[in-house]
């Protein structure tokens, strides 16, 4: 497992701890692999790219050889218009199941490629029902493609695929998951649930840094790809096909130095002891903070049974004299980064549990929290002077 003291978490560099859901905190080993530079046609740096494809199909464990992976610069979002845009035929429908705002930028991407779309919305701390899934795929025969997010990470809602994949594929549609914010930190059955192709980015679970996404790829659905892409460079098709034939070479200018980082953080994984070891991580993170923000009279957006152990949401607290920017800054000097809140109807905020943090960090963050609880303290001075 990583040892902690060697990994020399960010603060011990200077750096706050990134409590977001990407980019996160990387180990100083995953920094350091980006001190060398790297030849984009160079053999070394081709092999480096096969390695990394193969090791990435290797997690998904049975039933791996009918998928292949497709990596692709730039940050998840270009991955996912790249998997919709290359993927999803001219005369394909899709359904967006969307819960918060990352699914309906999906639903926003395929209107922008000229993709027919329909979506089922629900607010963002809650499931779409599989009735109304059910429902939706009898009424419109013309939806081909089913779009979904794993884990929301507007709430960190973490949404039921095992109850949707059995329902799509029954239907006979092709399923895309963005699992973009859950690769790697939970087991996700791909073959078993019938995923045909899902996505997701080098700076989330595995702990790399931001600059590239991949696609897992059933390669039966991939090999009907061909010319169906609606951009040049976003292809993946023509990606696959081109680092297929040239073994490893990119189409176009290579993350050179964002894949090295990447493979460092693989072996990190490894090192871990897998998805399980980091999974058993992330969760006992999570349970830490959420039982000590519960202390503190922090309220989550989204329900226990529906929390992902990736990233919490909690509703501001009920005090006029709270100010997100303020605590903020507060943290930021106490060496925490997190973020504002994306639900629409719910005035809140972020922290993230993944990266290269632990729960004494988790611990360390809580009590950063409780000596800046300034809207009490104002709170309190203000009903002495009353």
């Amino acid at each position: 497992m990583t040892n902690h003291d060697s990994a020399l978490p960010a603060p011990r560099l200077g750096e706050p701890y990134l409590l977001t859901p990407g980019p996160l905190t990387t180990s100083y080993p995953v920094k350091s692999a980006m001190l060398r530079d790297w030849g984009s046609w160079d053999g070394d740096f081709r092999a480096m790219t096969v390695e990394m494809r193969t090791r990435l199909l290797a997690m998904l464990g049975q039933g791996a050889d009918d998928f292949d992976c497709v990596p692709m610069q730039g940050s998840g979002t270009f991955s996912v218009e790249a998997m919709l845009g290359s993927f999803i035929p001219r005369d394909g429908k899709a359904l967006v199941l969307a819960n918060g705002a990352y699914g309906q930028r999906i639903a926003e991407i395929a209107e922008y490629l000229n993709i027919a779309v329909v979506t089922l919305v629900v607010a963002e701390h809650e499931w779409v029902s599989t009735v109304a899934l059910t429902e939706m795929l009898a009424r419109d025969t013309d939806i081909t493609h089913v779009a979904m997010v794993h884990c929301e990470t507007t709430s960190g809602i973490l949404n039921p695929i095992e109850d949707y994949a059995p329902i799509v594929k029954e239907a006979g549609k092709v399923l895309l998951v963005d699992a973009m914010s859950s690769f790697a930190g939970i087991d996700i059955k791909v073959a078993d649930l019938g995923i045909d192709f899902l996505i997701s980015s080098a700076n989330k679970c595995i702990q790399g840094v931001p600059g590239m996404g991949f696609v897992i790829a059933k390669q039966s659905e991939l090999l009907l790809c061909e010319g169906r892409a609606r951009s040049l460079s976003l292809d993946l098709f023509s990606q696959w096909k081109t680092m297929e034939d040239n073994h490893g070479k990119w189409r176009f200018t290579s993350p050179t130095h964002v894949v090295r980082a990447f493979q460092q953080a693989l072996a990190e994984l490894n090192s871990e002891g897998g998805i399980a070891a980091r999974a058993k991580r992330y969760a006992a993170n999570h349970q830490t903070l959420i039982k000590g923000m519960k202390a503190q009279g922090f309220q989550c957006v989204v329900d226990d049974d529906k929390q992902s152990p990736f990233i919490s949401t909690f509703v501001y607290p009920d005090s006029n004299l709270f100010d997100f920017n303020k605590l903020y800054e507060c943290l930021k000097e106490e060496g925490f980064v997190i973020y504002p809140g994306k639900v629409t109807a719910t005035p809140c905020f972020r922290i993230g549990h993944i990266g290269e943090v632990y729960p004494e960090d988790m611990q360390r963050l809580l009590v950063a929290l409780a000596n800046n609880k300034f809207w009490e303290q104002e709170d309190a001075l203000e009903n002495v002077s009353a």
